[in-house]
């Protein structure tokens, strides 16, 4: 098990961290098998999209604001997040990718990326090797 820190900036924000994923799969010495990431918080999720063009992350979060905006829906939760959890179910908290060669079989323009809903802040994403 290998713990990865992910820093956001920004109160809703998609960080991509693919490159520390192939360092940590590289650590392990594996060779085949499956890369299972995690995220450890209710206002945070996983994905994986493309990472070649910034408008892709800009307009996932630009949709999902719409779609689930901060304010004005009559939540009740106290902290005025209800959104970000809410965005967090939607996205999921875990994404898995097979590895061969220990090499990650993503797609030419794939990455993983961390999805900020409540940041910024420190988040911890757990990475399962099989």
């Amino acid at each position: 098990m290998y713990v990865i820190k992910v820093r956001s900036r920004a109160r809703e924000e998609l960080v991509e961290f693919t490159d520390e994923v192939r360092r940590k799969l590289k650590e392990s010495g594996m060779s085949s098998g499956i890369c299972v990431l995690y995220v450890q918080h209710t206002t945070a999720g996983l994905t994986v999209n493309e990472n070649a063009d910034p408008d892709v992350p800009r307009d996932m979060l630009h949709a999902l604001r719409t779609l689930i905006p901060q304010h004005g829906m009559g939540f009740r939760h106290g902290e005025e997040n209800s959104d970000a959890h809410i965005k967090a179910s939607v996205v999921g908290s875990s994404v898995t990718v097979p590895f061969h060669d220990g090499e990650l079989l993503l797609g030419r323009w794939q990455g993983i990326f961390l999805c900020e809903f409540d940041g910024g802040r420190e988040r911890k994403v757990i990475m399962m090797i099989r």
